[in-house]
């Protein structure tokens, strides 16, 4: 499948501060994953108001500069335009991504958290440039969406997207090569980089099971 819109990573890390060990700060855990090869990051601390989120979106953004790395904003499209982020992602309860695509751009990238199907063709007639599709595995920070998919149904979305898609959802190490085996263009992760003792060799690892 041909990327769109430079959609040319495979792991992209999604932030939750709550996951980080005691002592680490956000930044600090996300310039480890960077350190370690990571090129996407998605800032998702849906918790903290426009005005706590701004500072860190600021400095989130001139991290992943240093990195040549790309910054993607949680829904927030005015907080993404305001910190030159390289676009944002839409959930379930963001403005449609069609309005959204008009708003920002061609220049901007999309994305946009999928867990039926049916919603990966109207994502993309709408504008997406890629979905995640999950959660593939059991996972303490997807459990208001349900039972896993699982690989199977991955599997499936992934032969007849029309769009990259990234499994996100209990990926570890481990379960790579499934995933990879599945279809999926990539994996989006939380706990597996930022709840590690070290995040630097927790990316490098996952970016070389990916390999």
């Amino acid at each position: 499948m041909p990327n769109r819109r430079g959609v040319d990573f495979s792991l992209y890390l999604i932030t939750d501060r709550r996951v980080l060990p005691p002592g680490r700060t956000l930044l600090e855990a996300v310039e480890g994953a960077l350190t370690g090869g990571i090129r996407t990051v998605q800032l998702r601390e849906k918790d903290l108001s426009v005005a706590e989120l701004y500072p860190l979106a600021r400095e989130m953004r001139e991290l992943t500069r240093r990195y040549q790395a790309q910054l993607l904003i949680n829904d927030r499209l005015d907080l993404a335009m305001a910190v030159q982020a390289d676009g944002v992602h839409l959930g379930g309860h963001s403005l449609p991504t069609s309005v959204v695509r008009q708003v920002l751009g061609d220049d901007f990238l999309i994305g946009v958290s999928t867990h039926h199907p049916s919603e990966l063709p109207i994502q993309a007639d709408a504008g997406a440039d890629f979905v995640t599709f999950g959660p593939v595995y059991a996972t303490p920070s997807k459990l208001a969406f349900g039972d896993p998919v699982g690989e199977t149904q991955l599997a499936l979305v992934c032969r007849n997207s029309p769009l990259p898609v990234f499994a996100l959802g209990g990926i570890r190490c481990d379960r790579l090569a499934a995933v990879r085996k599945c279809g999926a263009h990539g994996a989006a992760m939380i706990a597996a980089v930022l709840a590690a003792e070290d995040p630097c060799k927790a990316a490098d690892e996952l970016l070389a099971a990916w390999n």
